[in-house]
């Protein structure tokens, strides 16, 4: 059976798209094939992603088939963990807040998030949207929550850092 985590963020649950959710359930009916194949001799250890015999993958094999990803994808070379940052960097592009990417990724403070998101030229030029919106008309709709204007006879709310 899988080893504990290395923290109680470690085991959390989080939103899937709903194409990775069609991708992993066809993976499962691949799975189930391989078990009715092995028969006897598969072991369920409860892994998403197994050997053929249901046993865990060992790092040398899922370290090549990494590899094989990237090269197949016309990517540059990186470390598995790289991903991690990716997914970081992704969240950060869309204009996920902190609170909810500290959520998903199992930070435990958002310091995190200076080792993990990278500043990309979309997220520059995003930013630079939203701030000559801000200041010589309204802001261009996109990700992130953006700066709302209230209509001219009401007050101005929720955009002062003492709210």
């Amino acid at each position: 059976m899988a080893a504990d985590t290395k923290s109680r963020a470690g085991r959390r649950s989080i939103g899937l798209p709903d194409a990775l959710v069609d991708l992993l359930r066809q993976h499962r009916k691949e799975q189930d094939a391989e078990h009715e194949t092995a028969a006897q001799l598969w072991r369920d250890e409860g892994w998403v992603f197994a050997s053929p015999t249901g046993q865990a993958i060992h790092q040398a094999t899922d370290y090549d088939e990494w590899k094989r990803l990237l090269k197949l994808a016309g990517v540059r070379d990186g470390r598995l963990h790289d991903a991690r940052h990716t997914a970081a960097t992704a969240l950060l592009v869309l204009g996920v807040s902190g609170r909810a990417v500290m959520g998903i990724m199992g930070w435990s403070n958002s310091a995190m998030a200076v080792r993990y998101q990278h500043m990309t030229d979309q997220v520059r030029r995003d930013i630079a949207q939203q701030l000559g919106g801000l200041l010589w008309g309204d802001p261009p709709a996109g990700p992130g929550e953006g700066v709302t204007k209230p209509p001219p006879d009401q007050p101005e709310q929720g955009n002062r850092d003492d709210n």
